[in-house]
């Protein structure tokens, strides 16, 4: 009766109603996964601030959120208890700049499901794009939720619906419609400030892609999980190689690198590929074209909309 009478006051606006009827048309609906769905996307600013552990909240839940674990593990088989960190509902899939324009370019709607070799999340791995020139641009919740954002904070590219009409009616003062025009200028200026499209996905958010981050590793809360161990983050399915006779040892690549995977050793810059995501920033501030990126299987397919479309017969 509570989570009716909740239901009934939340949904008087015309896109969560929408947002939840996507949701019971699913075959494994729960109306407290889209409650958390709900949540997730009217306050994500609060949300990614709490679960970065930047939020004074965090001193509180802290404690709370390890006892909790600890009771829920203790009893469980390892590849369950890694179930429990919230943050691995998480998943974003790095991306270039052209495989993003992609996404942003996109004139009718396209249903892609079970993308397991390209985006390798069982929970959240499908490209459903319903009217796919709906886009917002939404100041960044993790640069909003730092104490020194980078600028500018509108660069989350909001995709498709229900979810554009959701951010855009719930947060007027953060938000704004942009042409697919304009979303691909967005992309080519972070592109130039050296930041890292992600596509992103998530289980409460339909189990599929819904936003692109520009991300930067000094604000985005995906990508200090990542640096600390929890692996919130897919390759882009390329890794970068270096051609030693071209490089001066100039140093310019690892400045830019967002993933710390160049480093200097002695009087030379080496490339530890382990942690490279193949992103792609390094290779477009090299005025040497010392890098490249070169495809890597190992790593899963490249979200290549183009190519995974014409694969599929669209």
């Amino acid at each position: 009766m509570a989570i009716s009478k909740l239901l009934s006051r939340l949904l008087t606006k015309p896109s969560t109603r929408s947002f939840h009827e996507q949701f019971t048309a699913r075959p494994n609906y729960s109306p407290w996964n889209w409650l958390h769905g709900y949540v997730y996307a009217r306050w994500p600013e609060l949300y990614i601030s709490i679960g970065t552990g930047r939020h004074s909240a965090v001193r509180v839940l802290k404690p709370l959120a390890a006892l909790f674990r600890k009771s829920k593990t203790t009893s469980l088989p390892e590849k369950q208890s890694r179930k429990i960190n919230f943050a691995d509902t998480y998943h974003g899939k790095v991306l270039h700049l052209e495989h993003a324009r992609q996404l942003v370019t996109v004139n009718r709607d396209i249903d892609l499901g079970d993308l397991e070799q390209i985006i390798p999340y069982a929970t959240a791995r499908d490209i459903v794009l319903q009217h796919p020139d709906r886009i917002v641009a939404l100041q960044c919740p993790c640069r909003g939720s730092s104490a020194k954002p980078c600028l500018p904070l509108d660069v989350c590219l909001i995709v498709g619906e229900p979810f554009a009409g959701f951010i855009a009616e719930h947060h007027p003062d953060k938000a704004r419609w942009v042409s697919r025009e304009e979303a691909q200028d967005i992309l080519q200026a972070e592109h130039e400030r050296g930041h890292v499209h992600h596509a992103f996905f998530k289980d409460v958010m339909l189990g599929r892609f819904y936003a692109i981050c520009n991300c930067c590793a000094c604000c985005c809360g995906a990508m200090s999980a990542q640096r600390n161990g929890t692996p919130m983050l897919a390759s882009s399915g390329y890794v970068c190689i270096k051609d030693e006779d071209r490089c001066i040892q100039c140093g310019l690549c690892a400045r830019n690198c967002q993933f710390q995977a160049i480093h200097r050793l002695g009087e030379t810059y080496v490339l530890d590929a382990l942690q490279c995501m193949g992103c792609g920033v390094c290779v477009g501030k090299c005025s040497k074209d010392a890098l490249t990126l070169v495809r890597d299987p190992s790593r899963g397919d490249p979200l290549d909309l183009r190519e995974i479309m014409s694969a599929r017969g669209h």
